[in-house]
């Protein structure tokens, strides 16, 4: 059922195959390997399971003829050794067959041909053939006949095994010592010295190669860097044989990396030209990588240049249309390529043709194309300036002398927003002098004085110029007072957008002048009030009362946002900052009358009170804005539709302002429980957010957070979103890769984008699959990172019960009388640090409590300047 919806699911087809296989259901099971071969390469183990399985069943000739007809299939996917082998030594069971023997060795051959060369796995291939030849040889020794034709056929057969002996010795493969050593001690005859040569010299090559096989075998899966240095050495070498196995082998182990695909296809393309090598390779690397439109492009190029009929390059162009590309601008190189083949096949000597009739419909189906599927995926055509339209106007001007055409297509583009820039105009112009009169090429440039805004100078003075040549002299004055009046606009647009700038510019300078003043005086106050605090210490009970007769509180907590009554201790430094922007500071109060004002201003406001018992119908909203003016009759609606709703309670300030937060009450429990479907839902642009109402002191570790923070494999973590991107663009590019359950865009509190995103898949297969296509990609010019969801552990602050529990009292730190400084170096002798009761020590957050009757840390006592110099000076 999931294969019915999305049949590109390559990890489904997996499955579904092991469970037909475990159920014995082989009818089934060949019709799924089948359907998943047509869509997708096989892997090696894929292919020798069924290549087992249908050899286990396979009984008479018709049968056997499946089976080779299956391994070839097989061969052609990757090069793979034990695929080769297996091939061959099911050949030998039917070496009993008219031509049997031949057939084998025809086989051993083109295994030879695809892997003999492999370092590490050939020698096994090499090996399998020669026990093939000396059973062979076996058979000719004991063989009737006339003597004659029984010596004839065992000195061939003889032969043909010395051959593969020194075949071998030739190519540089691993352990060949044994090989020679085998070949000394099997062969009657010395080893001739030009086959010692040969083995001299691929002993010397194994052992260039020998570093390189080595990084392949202690890298870790997919070595795709150790290939790549490997390919580089052969391509150095030239020998296009180990070219072409070593870029097989990478390949065979990085089959969804699109630019190794690129480099091998570019490799045979410019090297080797063998139409059925070259086009192997490039549907084999549009099957691995359907996503990736350079690999087709590169396939239909290759099509053309080998002459593949018509009707396949069109069945396969139709292919990539439906490859899922994941940008809008793929399609249009697509359908760039393909009309560029379409143009070479037209003989433009003939004023009408079918292949002609055919590049005009595909022409026109382009444009439909982009505008139906593309802009409606992407919301965007891919083509802006409307490249492919600009092209089919040239082949008409050009190709097909229909200036008509021509100059409706390009009126079709400037209306497409492309009239504001001259380039066009001018590529129009330039069409238009090439192939059409004069009076069109003066229209076009008398329309492009009046549209182009981005250099409307240059069209201006090519108006001018064409003019002066051809022109009379109403045209010239015309031309001259079109362009004099036009740069006139420009140049008062420009003025008036150069003195707002200036204003914006100054305007900025100013706030910055003001921030750095009201910085500064802040500074200044603060280093008065400090100084002044130090001489309240020193001083007489006058000068205390001077200063306002009793210490003032510290305020524990910054005021919100929206809150207008300052807290004690800040509503001068406060003045003094309104006193910067040009407005009238306010005569101070004594701290006294403030207070009192205060506590008349809050006798005012009604407080607000939550009854605990009505927690299971009530839930707690938060993150309203500020300025949400009556929320309860904003909210009402809202929350009806969840059921009755008894009563919302509004959170303000004491001066009367809304703190963004209320208590919804509901008649009924249930109501409550579906209100919490709103969470996050929109409120004048702001996420709401709605949770359970709970008492937090008795029920402290309640979490609101109702998203998962472990390891989710079935669920995608996506970062380096541009902040542009909506939530229907993105689950449009991760439906390609699985069924998409749930999508997340995180914002922050104001409900802004943060460039992140997390996706759940249907299973894990899904998600792994997204992960390997979708890491890296390209969205709207962001590179994007794609992961597994697995969220890091947050890090709770320590807390001080533990110790408390112990019957330990953790220290506040205590920083000095500038604050925390930005350097935490102490610059007091170390001597003087040590406390007099060391107290408990810490290791890793955690309070540890030492054994002893009190484990109370003991202030060091208080000393003076005299004392701290006594000390220093002391020897």
């Amino acid at each position: 059922s999931k294969l019915s919806i999305n049949a590109f699911d390559y990890n489904c087809h997996v499955d579904l195959i092991k469970l037909l296989r475990q159920e014995g259901e082989l009818i089934k099971l060949r019709r799924a390997r089948q359907k998943m071969s047509e869509l997708f390469p096989l892997t090696e183990e894929i292919w020798l399971d069924w290549l087992k399985d249908e050899i286990k069943i396979a009984s008479d000739g018709s049968d056997r003829e499946k089976v080779y007809e299956l391994f070839e299939r097989a061969v052609k996917d990757y090069i793979c050794p034990e695929i080769w082998l297996e091939y061959a030594q099911y050949s030998i069971g039917g070496i009993g067959q008219e031509g049997g023997i031949e057939k084998v060795r025809s086989i051993f051959e083109r295994a030879l041909t695809a892997v003999g060369l492999h370092v590490t796995k050939g020698a096994a291939m090499w090996e399998a053939y020669r026990e093939f030849e000396n059973a062979v040889l076996k058979t000719a020794q004991v063989s009737t006949g006339s003597p004659q034709a029984c010596q004839q056929a065992l000195a061939l057969q003889l032969e043909r095994v010395h051959a593969l002996f020194r075949r071998q010795l030739g190519v540089p493969l691993l352990d060949m010592e044994a090989t020679y050593a085998e070949y000394e001690e099997w062969s009657d005859d010395p080893i001739p010295e030009a086959v010692t040569q040969s083995y001299k010299k691929a002993l010397q090559q194994m052992e260039k190669c020998k570093p390189y096989e080595e990084a392949l075998l202690v890298a870790e899966t997919p070595k795709l860097a150790e290939y790549q240095a490997y390919i580089d050495f052969e391509l150095k070498a030239g020998d296009p044989a180990r070219i072409q196995l070593i870029f097989e082998r990478a390949l065979a182990e990085n089959c969804l990396v699109p630019d190794l695909w690129a480099r091998y296809n570019q490799y045979l393309d410019r090297q080797l030209k063998m139409k059925d090598l070259v086009l192997s390779a490039h549907d084999r690397a549009v099957r691995n990588c359907p996503w990736t439109v350079g690999l087709w492009n590169r396939y239909l190029l290759a099509m053309e240049r080998h002459g593949v009929d018509h009707q396949i390059v069109s069945d396969n162009f139709e292919k990539a249309l439906n490859a899922g590309f994941i940008q809008a601008t793929d399609y249009v190189e697509i359908w760039q390529a393909y009309l560029d083949y379409l143009r070479r096949r037209v003989d433009f000597k003939q004023d009408s043709s079918k292949e002609l009739e055919e590049l005009r419909a595909a022409f026109a189906r382009a444009l439909e194309y982009l505008k139906q599927e593309v802009e409606e995926r992407f919301s965007e055509s891919g083509d802006p300036s409307c490249t492919i339209m600009q092209n089919w106007a040239r082949v008409e001007a050009r190709l097909c002398n229909n200036m008509q055409k021509a100059r409706e297509l390009w009126d079709s583009i400037m209306t497409k927003g492309n009239a504001k820039y001259a380039n066009m105009w001018l590529e129009y112009y330039n069409l238009e002098r090439a192939h059409g009169d004069t009076q069109h090429c003066r229209k076009a440039l008398h329309r492009a004085v009046q549209w182009t805004s981005d250099y409307p100078e240059h069209v201006c003075e090519v108006l001018l110029t064409l003019e002066r040549i051809e022109g009379t002299l109403e045209d010239w004055d015309s031309a001259v007072q079109k362009t004099e009046n036009r740069l006139a606009r420009v140049n008062e647009q420009r003025v008036k957008a150069a003195e707002k700038e200036a204003a914006l510019a100054q305007q900025e300078e100013k706030k910055s002048e003001q921030r750095k003043r009201a910085r500064a005086e802040k500074r200044a106050f603060k280093k008065m009030r400090k100084a002044k605090a130090g001489d309240k210490r020193e001083a007489d009970d006058d000068d205390d009362d001077a200063w306002g007769g009793e210490e003032e509180e510290q305020p524990s907590k910054r005021p919100r946002a929206g809150s207008s009554l300052p807290l004690a201790g800040e509503e001068e430094s406060m003045t003094v900052e309104l006193g910067l922007f040009g407005r009238s500071a306010p005569t101070e109060d004594p701290p006294s009358k403030q207070k009192e004002r205060a506590a008349a201003v809050k006798k005012e406001m009604p407080k607000v009170v939550h009854d605990s018992n009505k927690d299971s119908v009530t839930v707690f909203v938060s993150n309203l804005p500020y300025s949400l003016a009556e929320p309860d009759v904003k909210l009402r609606p809202l929350f009806e539709a969840c059921g009755e709703v008894t009563e919302i309670r509004p959170i303000f300030n004491n001066r009367g302002d809304f703190r963004g937060y209320c208590y919804v009450e509901f008649k009924e429990e249930k109501a409550a429980l579906q209100a919490l479907s709103l969470d996050r839902k929109t409120v004048d642009g702001r996420p709401m957010f709605v949770s359970p109402c709970v008492d937090k002191n008795k029920n402290p570790d309640f979490k609101v957070f109702r998203y998962s923070t472990a390891l989710e494999k079935h669920k995608l973590f996506i970062s380096g979103l541009p902040f542009s991107c909506t939530k229907e663009e993105l689950e449009e590019i991760c439906k390609v890769h699985g069924s998409v359950k749930d999508l997340r865009l995180v914002t922050n509190r104001a409900g802004k984008p943060k460039g992140l995103a997390y996706v759940e898949y249907e299973n894990e297969a899904q998600a792994s699959q997204a992960v390997l296509k979708m890491d890296g990609m390209t969205i709207k010019e962001n590179v994007i990172k794609v992961a597994i969801s697995n969220p890091p552990q947050r890090k709770l602050p320590d807390r001080p019960e533990a110790g408390r529990a112990a019957g330990a009292l953790v220290p506040r730190q205590v920083y000095g009388a500038r604050g925390k400084g930005r350097t935490q170096l102490s610059l007091l002798p170390r001597a003087l640090q040590r406390p007099a009761n060391p107290g408990p020590k810490t290791e890793n957050g955690t309070l540890q409590t030492l054994p002893g009757p009190s484990s109370t840390p003991t202030e060091a006592p208080k000393m003076s300047n005299a004392d701290f110099a006594k000390m220093l000076l002391k020897k």
